[in-house]
């Protein structure tokens, strides 16, 4: 199979806690929250490019074998982790009990599960 390392295209930085960074910038928490709304769009256009790449390897993987297992696997694998994040950040914005925090820390979350996620794949790419 001939993979092309990919890797090297994507960005790979350290990042702080998201409503961190965005309270750099910011200081209420309407300001915070339109920040990480971006953040959260670039995790996830960041993620979305890398789960191409690996859904291509994967495709190509099936048909050099002739099975089909590594793609249907690999969207088994992303619907679990799309309803994972989903529950695990509605439980972190469950801990402040409906308070003005609970959409900060809930989208807080979900960009570093995203994160997370682009890591696990890009993984897969070496």
């Amino acid at each position: 199979m001939k993979r092309i390392a990919l890797v090297a295209l994507l960005p790979t930085a350290v990042f702080a806690d998201p409503s961190t960074e965005c309270s750099v910038d910011s200081g209420s928490q309407v300001e915070i929250a339109a920040c990480l709304t971006e953040v959260e769009d670039k995790a996830t256009r960041a993620m979305e490019m890398t789960l191409g790449f690996v859904r291509n390897s994967a495709q190509e993987l099936d048909e050099i074998t002739g099975r089909e297992i590594a793609l249907p696997a690999l969207e088994a694998s992303q619907t679990a982790w799309e309803t994972y994040r989903d529950a695990q950040c509605e439980s972190v914005g469950a801990g402040f009990g409906g308070g003005s925090g609970a959409g900060i820390a809930i989208r807080s979350c979900r960009v570093e599960l995203t994160r997370a996620r682009t890591r696990e794949l890009e993984s897969q790419l070496r």
